[in-house]
């Protein structure tokens, strides 16, 4: 993983947790902690395809240093 992603690419933020003293415990559908875990699946989802994207731009850069070599 590249120390030093492309300012273009940021890395995905995760989101914030709410406070246990958010949640009013009284079985509200959707809860706060639902929304929480909807927005966690998505930065999982947008994490993996970032790390996909560094990948790749190693990849192509190591690619590319190897042509430059030779």
């Amino acid at each position: 993983m590249p120390h030093n992603p492309p300012a273009d690419d940021p890395r995905p933020v995760p989101p914030e947790r709410p406070g246990d003293d958010e949640c009013c415990q009284s079985g509200c559908d959707p809860c706060v902690f639902d929304y929480y875990y909807q927005e966690m699946d998505r930065y999982r989802d947008e994490l993996k395809a970032w790390e996909a994207r560094q990948a790749a731009r190693e990849a192509a850069a190591a690619a590319h240093a190897e042509d430059s070599q030779t």
